[in-house]
């Protein structure tokens, strides 16, 4: 696989990452550049990490895990997409969204399923996996941050409406995945 190929993967496997950012973008008002860097370092790290793991556990992975990664990833989406909706009718006063360590654990996750996979193309091809993985890594840092961004200028919308959109986004990203 050429690094074009390789440059034009890591785009499409950062375009999950960047819908949950504008999802977050949409529901966070406070600690903004904070928040973003968070999840965009917790996504891009994530990306980086998973088709490393997957490059090194091709023969175990084919066999085991990737018959339920779609579930996998649904479970978790629909989680934090329910958990997004089920906040938007709280309080205000009350804890804002989840962008806590474990959240952003299982953002990072749900979003770099594919990118696991991808190790195992890229090992099936042959190619190495260090340059490819600092690739997704930054390619969905920047994809990350954009979406985070783009997601707050719509900021002044509605804030239930708009969380609950949010989570929507998220159900279906899960829905995708199966």
């Amino acid at each position: 696989m050429s690094y074009t190929e390789i440059f034009f993967l890591a785009i499409a496997l950062s375009i999950d990452a960047c819908i949950v950012s504008f999802s977050y973008g949409l529901a966070y008002n406070e600690k903004r550049l904070q928040n973003s860097a968070l999840l965009a370092s917790f996504t891009g790290i994530f990306q980086g990490l998973m088709p490393v793991i997957g490059y090194y556990l091709t023969g175990f992975v084919k066999t085991y895990i990737q018959p339920y990664a779609g579930i996998i990833v649904f479970l978790i989406f629909v989680y934090l997409g329910l958990r997004f909706i089920k906040e938007a009718f709280e309080k205000k006063d009350a804890k804002q969204l989840c962008i806590d360590i474990k959240c952003l654990f299982l953002v990072a996750v749900a979003t770099s399923i594919d990118a696991f996979s991808a190790g195992i193309s890229l090992s099936l091809f042959g190619n190495k996996i260090l340059k490819p993985a600092l690739l997704f890594i930054i390619v969905t840092y920047v994809n990350s941050s954009l979406g985070f961004w783009f997601g707050g200028r719509l900021k002044n919308f509605p804030t239930r409406g708009l969380e609950i959109t949010a989570g929507i986004l998220l159900i279906l990203l899960g829905i995708k995945a199966l």
